[in-house]
């Protein structure tokens, strides 16, 4: 059921066109680039970042354009396209062990504005008991420290069978073990991504080896819309009133190359826009509200209809028994 729903929501992807931004993040060595290119299926990074990539396919019908940008303006491109960062992937360096301290800092910084999901990178660097163990400590030092990382939400009594079972399983793979590889080797008469040691293959598209197809398939097909929806719903808008409410005194997170007209107008527009979405939420809830009273009047007139039915065939019957 699931693959069937994966292949509707592929197919409505790439027939409307969905603009989705990654940002891969993480100590120098961690495996970045060689997952980057991985991901797009060629060589789009080289060991330092490039200024240009062409589009890449991963599958048939499914296509990535990556880009390298090292932002440094203040001042807003009136051309303005929406680059808003949907998923980071924080790479951790496979020690075996929990978070570094400064993992912990940068991912408590990073959660509120974006969502972020921990991988393991080079997983294959460790053992099997190694992997699982550094799995079990880092998903500790994450709930101790309370960081807020993206953990496939799913409620039980509203969501299918389907999507509580996939989310579960993708959440219980975290932090996610990712093996990359730019080379093919040939297996039983196949040429698969892997990585070749004098110990063995790992395949980067085997589930034994790696969770780099569970991680590709939650990123591009079946959580895409949600990673969307929980940055435009929830992280943007959380940033947005936090930015407004410092513009109130200062001004602070405006374009200093405004003059102050321009700034006191877009300060009114934007203190009028939050007022409106707050009256608007007012309103739902006054509705919500009247339409439960509403409810309960209509269940207390049929209980009371009851009643008196009930009342009058006692009193029926009790005149019955009086005249026999």
């Amino acid at each position: 059921m699931s693959m069937a729903l994966n292949a509707i929501r592929r197919k409505k992807n790439v027939k409307k066109g969905i603009q989705f931004c990654l940002m891969v993040c993480g100590a120098s060595g961690t495996g970045r680039t060689t997952f980057v290119n991985t991901l797009c299926g060629k060589k789009v990074l080289e060991g330092k970042d490039a200024d240009d990539a062409a589009n890449a396919h991963i599958e048939e019908g499914v296509r990535i354009k990556p880009v390298t940008v090292e932002e440094s303006r203040i001042k807003r491109n009136p051309r303005f396209r929406d680059n808003r960062v949907h998923a980071l992937l924080y790479f951790i360096t496979p020690t075996g062990h929990g978070l570094r301290e400064l993992d912990i800092e940068l991912m408590k910084r990073l959660s509120p504005r974006v969502n972020v999901i921990p991988v393991i990178g080079k997983a294959d660097s460790l053992t099997p008991a190694e992997l699982a163990e550094s799995k079990k400590l880092i998903m500790e030092d994450i709930e101790h420290y309370r960081i807020p990382v993206y953990n496939f939400p799913y409620d039980i009594e509203e969501d299918d069978e389907d999507t509580v079972e996939e989310n579960a399983e993708l959440r219980g793979l975290m932090p996610f073990a990712i093996v990359g590889s730019e080379d093919f080797v040939e297996i039983n008469g196949r040429k698969v991504r892997a990585r070749q040691y004098p110990w063995g293959i790992v395949e980067v598209e085997n589930p034994r080896h790696s969770d780099f197809l569970a991680i590709r398939s939650a990123l591009l097909h079946s959580h895409l819309a949600d990673l969307k929806e929980i940055t435009h719903d929830f992280l943007y808008e959380n940033y947005r009133t936090e930015k407004l409410s410092k513009g109130v005194d200062g001004a602070a997170g405006y374009d200093s190359s405004m003059n102050p007209e321009d700034l006191a107008s877009q300060s009114v527009r934007l203190k009028e826009e939050q007022l409106r979405r707050e009256e608007e939420k007012l309103k739902e809830i006054e509705l919500k509200v009247q339409r439960e009273i509403a409810e309960k009047r209509q269940e207390l007139l049929a209980r009371e209809s009851q009643l008196r039915e009930i009342e009058a065939r006692m009193a029926s019957e009790r005149a019955a028994n009086g005249d026999a």
